[in-house]
């Protein structure tokens, strides 16, 4: 009996402290930040529990998901090449459909990827890491499926399906026009998100496609080599040719730009000093003002030989050549001709 008893005593405390355990590890779930670690994996330990203890028994719909008492677990899949704002927005949009939300995101491997849709700019494990450091995630699915079947579902306890209404097929099937999520609509487990317009991995992959020469410039300049971004020899003697042309011209606009600032400093100067000298009050002007007196009556005629005095001196003139005349006309002729008239 007593061994009875302190077996049961222990199945007891090996129970309390099993349900203390879970309740732990409920509120680590409960407790983990977005913004202090980034989401586990769907294989470990925590995210394992977590899917334990949900009650899948209880079906969620998207009619009934409104009414519903445990947390909703919804779940999103896709590429997430080169993770931008357009796929944050779409997994805050499911992590905000209801309040009560448990976002699972799937991402695709690189082999289902290059066979469905081509090749990705980041590998598989670089597309992981982008997807669980963001704040809406709680819980990342490795080598997601690229068509979601009711065992799929079943296995990770999923509700509802988030991804935006567009058909979506595969590129190398004979169902390319096919839209894989019909059968998640036709269950009603299906939760239409919104795409961001001008904003996808196309769209940035056609932006470095575009500026091409640019980037491979820049990453030359960076140290990266040829091979490593495979482009030919040719190419690369082009490219860094036009960034030492690029590297002089950037001396020659820096040169330039320090002789116009001297420039702007002494013309500043220059204006100043002739401001100074020929200004309204300058001191050319002064002596200008002072001295244009002096200069007038140094360069006006002298009182001798004004008009008044010339025609005096023609008078003169006048005057003594009749004195002259009259002086000449007592000549000696005039004597002897009164000598001969005595005769």
């Amino acid at each position: 009996m007593a061994s009875r008893k302190r077996q049961r005593t222990d199945e007891a405390a090996a129970m309390v402290a099993s349900r203390t355990s879970v309740a732990e590890n409920s509120r680590k779930v409960e407790l983990r930040l977005p913004y202090s670690q980034p989401a586990p994996f769907s294989d470990d330990p925590i995210a394992v529990m977590t899917r334990n203890e949900c009650d899948y028994t209880q079906r969620i719909t998207l009619d009934t998901a409104a009414k519903a008492t445990r947390p909703i677990r919804v779940y999103a899949d896709g590429i997430y090449d080169l993770f931008h704002q357009g796929h944050a927005r779409q997994l805050m949009q499911a992590k905000n459909a209801f309040p009560n939300v448990y976002l699972i995101v799937g991402v695709c491997s690189d082999t289902l990827t290059n066979r469905y849709k081509g090749k990705t700019v980041m590998n598989e494990n670089e597309r992981y890491e982008a997807v669980r450091h963001c704040r809406y995630v709680d819980e990342v699915l490795r080598d997601a499926p690229w068509v979601i079947t009711e065992d799929f579902l079943v296995k990770n306890k999923i509700d509802l399906v988030a991804h935006d209404e567009l058909p979506y097929g595969c590129a190398d099937e004979q169902s390319v026009n096919d839209d894989i999520y019909k059968d998640i609509k036709a269950k009603g487990k299906f939760l239409a998100t919104q795409r961001t317009d001008g904003v996808s991995t196309s769209d940035l992959v056609a932006r470095i496609v575009k500026d091409y020469d640019v980037y491979v410039r820049r990453n030359l300049a960076r140290g990266y080599t040829a091979k490593e971004m495979n482009v030919s020899f040719l190419n690369e003697k082009k490219f860094l040719l036009q960034n030492k042309l690029d590297e002089l011209k950037d001396k020659y606009e820096e040169k330039k730009h320090g002789l116009i600032q001297r420039w702007e400093e002494r013309s500043r100067d220059f204006i100043a000093n002739f401001l100074d000298l020929f200004g309204r009050d300058g001191r050319l002007n002064n002596f200008w003002n002072q001295s244009k007196g002096r200069l007038q009556r140094a360069l006006s005629p002298s009182p001798l030989s004004s008009p008044r005095s010339n025609e005096n001196n023609e008078n003169n003139g006048e005057s003594a050549y009749e004195d002259h005349r009259s002086y000449s006309s007592i000549s000696p002729t005039s004597d002897s001709g009164d000598d001969d008239s005595d005769v």
